[in-house]
């Protein structure tokens, strides 16, 4: 089986490695075609108006100037002699779960690589707290991931399914299950905007989370986390709310327009 590899964090990035030490438990033909720089938050953004430059690094392995989204793009279109069986993303260094994975680019690539017919997985690893002093357990995805991906390909999908994979915050002992979630929600107040002045006494933010503890719902991909249990949650593309759908359509759809309505 061709493995096609991408992340968000960067070509240089650690998880990229323990990706590619998963990746290889499972195959010998592995590509690897990841940002030349970070991308992190980056979620499904596509370059549109500027060129995007490739970079052989060795035999499999490409940098791209670009999203992840560009990257899977342009691996299937260009780089790869031929399409693969399967796309990874990540291992991104922090969990991408509840609305992390709208913003998330490690979802985003493995959501480009279900765009193109392919069945893909995003795999992210959970840090104690978000610092660079922090080390990520890249043992604990390391360890995990080969035996539930395994599980995971004996499976069928729906189509448009993408499977996002998150390991706790713990050591490979302290693991002691594997819990298929839903997605959660945070309270949106995590986000915010530090303000700052440079030296010109301009003003200038970083976009930044508060990260206050919170309850999350049993079942959610949040709580899990919490709990130190592998996350696995199918997610899909497709962002309609059918109830609104239904309930609309007796109020607008069908309804024979008129004046201040379009």
């Amino acid at each position: 089986m061709r493995i096609l590899l991408t992340n968000d964090d960067g070509i240089d990035a650690e998880g990229l490695e323990c990706l590619e030490t998963i990746a290889r438990t499972l195959s010998d033909d592995v590509w690897v075609v990841a940002p030349a720089t970070e991308q992190s938050g980056k979620g499904r953004g596509i370059t549109l108006t500027e060129p995007l430059r490739v970079n052989r690094l060795g035999e499999k392995r490409f940098s791209v100037t670009g999203t992840p989204t560009d990257c899977v793009v342009l691996a299937f279109s260009d780089i790869m002699d031929g399409p693969p069986g399967l796309v990874l993303s990540g291992v991104n260094r922090g969990h991408n779960v509840g609305e992390d994975c709208s913003y998330s680019g490690t979802v985003a690539g493995a959501l480009q690589g279900m765009a193109l017919g392919v069945r893909s997985i995003a795999l992210s690893q959970s840090l104690e707290r978000f610092h660079d002093e922090v080390t990520a357990h890249w043992d604990t995805a390391a360890h995990f991931a080969p035996g539930i991906i395994q599980k995971l390909l004996e499976q069928d999908w729906a189509p448009g399914v993408v499977m996002n994979l998150n390991f706790p915050a713990r050591p490979i002992e302290d693991v002691k299950e594997v819990e298929v979630t839903v997605q959660g929600f945070r309270n949106i107040g995590e986000m915010h905007a530090v303000k700052r002045t440079d030296l010109r006494g301009r003003d200038y933010y970083w976009m930044s989370f508060r990260g206050a503890k919170q309850d999350h719902a049993p079942g959610t991909d949040l709580r899990a986390m919490d709990d130190g249990r592998i996350s696995v949650t199918p997610l899909h593309i497709d962002l309609t709310h059918r109830e609104s759908v239904h309930s609309l359509k007796g109020v607008i759809g069908g309804v024979p327009l008129k004046a201040g309505l379009g």
